[in-house]
Formats: structure tokens, C-alpha cells, sequence
């Protein structure tokens, strides 16, 4: 049996089930069968591309579908609405966007722009300034703007921004006051990259019984967590094993 007819078969299939689940004429699975190929073409372009524009979960699908096939279409979109409508709302949208996709040059142009005026102290702004700096490595920058933030915002939480403001302390060198703060993220964050960090700074200070201590602590709590967690959560896990070893040989 050929490759070729085994994916026909399949194509007219998955359009079989589609008719019936979408309650369209029963003629269609005839022609479908009859068809082949050309059938199957056919009822995608007039009946699965429609249905997926009206889907919620069909738009979600077909979108990140083209995100991976061209994963800056988003971003020219959003610059051509800010091409035409310079407002705050467009310069968030596109600066969240290339923050997502690591123009961090641009990110830190437009956020720094947006701290004005009545934004001049937003939280949101601020800590999306000192992401963008981080990711150009200015760690003292973006530690200096989440000091502000926290300065100009006290009631405002991030499990991000302390993630973040911890990094850019132990980037700098003020390894104790980073070490603070990652104990604090070590049982706040919700995740495992926290533990991880505070770990292998407790390592690199020579502090390896406590950073074995932490990770392993980490895993045993990890096993005890379900699948989908452990799923999101492996870089870090993983990490902490190949931390976990080193320790071990050291």
C-alpha cells in the first residue's frame, strides 16, 4: 500500500468526520470519497478554512500556525497600526510583542517612550523597560529601573520582576543582597527557575551543602508535583540534576 493513497485515505477521513461534526449534507462525504485529492482540496478551502475563522480554537490554531511560519507577521502588523496611530495603546502592543521576540532594542526605545506624562511611574512600563535592558545585558539599567519601580510602586508584585531584580544583582556583584532575594523567590516563585538560581548561587560562593540541600529539596518537591508541571517546568529541572551532579563530583 502506497504512501500516497494511506494520506488520501486519511485527508478524506478527517473530512468525513468534519461534516458530520459540522452537521453539513451527507453528499459531501460521497464526493469526498470519490474525489480524492481534488475533493478533499476542495471542501478544506470551502468548508475547514471558514469554520476555523469563526472557531476560537480554530483561530488560535491557524495563528500560531502562521506565527511558526513567519514569526515576525505580528510584528509588522503592529508597527504598521503605531504607523498609523501613534497611540499608547500601540506602542504597549508592539512593544510587549518585540520584547516577545527579542528585539530588546526596540522594546527599550518604545517602553522608554511610554514612561511619560500620567505613565511616567507604570509599573507594567517600568519592569518591561528593565527586561528589555536586561536582554541588552545593562543589568545595572534594569536594576536601577526595578528600584524605581519599587521606589514609585511599593504595593506592586512580579514574581517576574523580583526573579529579575534578584538576577540583576548577582549580574552586578552585589551577591549577597542577590542571594536574599532568591532565598525569598526559593519558596515564592512559582516555579522552578528560582530555586535553580539561588542554588547555583550557593555553589558558586561556596555554599555547596546548602545548595545541595535546595536542590534536592527542589526535586523530591518536583516528583510529588503532576506531569503537566513537570512537563513545563523541565529546563529548569533538568538544570538542577546536572547542578545536583556537579556538586556531587566536586
Amino acid at each position: 500500500m502506497s504512501l500516497v493513497f494511506i494520506v488520501s485515505v486519511l485527508l478524506q477521513l478527517g473530512c468525513a468526520v468534519h461534516v458530520v461534526r459540522s452537521g453539513r449534507p451527507l453528499y459531501w462525504i460521497w464526493l469526498l470519497l470519490i474525489g480524492s485529492y481534488l475533493a478533499v482540496a476542495v471542501y478544506i478551502l470551502v468548508a475547514v478554512i471558514p469554520d476555523m475563522r469563526h472557531d476560537p480554537r480554530g483561530r488560535q490554531v491557524t495563528s500560531k500556525a502562521l506565527q511558526a511560519i513567519d514569526p515576525k507577521r505580528r510584528r509588522r502588523e503592529l508597527q504598521r497600526k503605531l504607523d498609523i496611530a501613534n497611540t499608547v495603546e500601540n506602542r504597549r502592543r508592539l512593544a510587549e510583542e518585540s520584547l516577545q521576540v527579542g528585539d530588546y532594542v526596540n522594546a527599550q526605545e518604545l517602553y522608554q517612550s511610554l514612561l511619560s506624562g500620567m505613565y511616567e511611574t507604570d509599573p507594567n512600563f517600568m519592569l518591561g523597560l528593565a527586561q528589555s535592558q536586561a536582554g541588552n545585558n545593562d543589568f545595572v539599567a534594569a536594576r536601577d529601573t526595578l528600584e524605581r519601580l519599587i521606589a514609585a510602586n511599593p504595593t506592586f508584585r512580579s514574581p517576574d520582576g523580583h526573579l529579575l531584580y534578584a538576577r540583576c544583582l548577582e549580574e552586578v556583584g552585589e551577591t549577597d543582597k542577590a542571594l536574599e532575594e532568591y532565598h525569598v523567590l526559593a519558596d515564592s516563585y512559582p516555579g522552578e527557575e528560582g530555586r535553580y538560581r539561588y542554588a547555583r548561587l550557593l555553589r558558586q560562593v561556596q555554599r555547596a551543602e546548602e545548595a545541595r540541600d535546595v536542590l534536592q529539596s527542589q526535586l523530591r518537591r518536583a516528583k510529588a508535583m503532576p506531569g503537566y508541571y513537570r512537563r513545563k517546568e523541565q529546563t529548569w529541572l533538568k538544570a538542577a540534576k546536572l547542578e545536583l551532579a556537579q556538586i556531587g563530583d566536586s
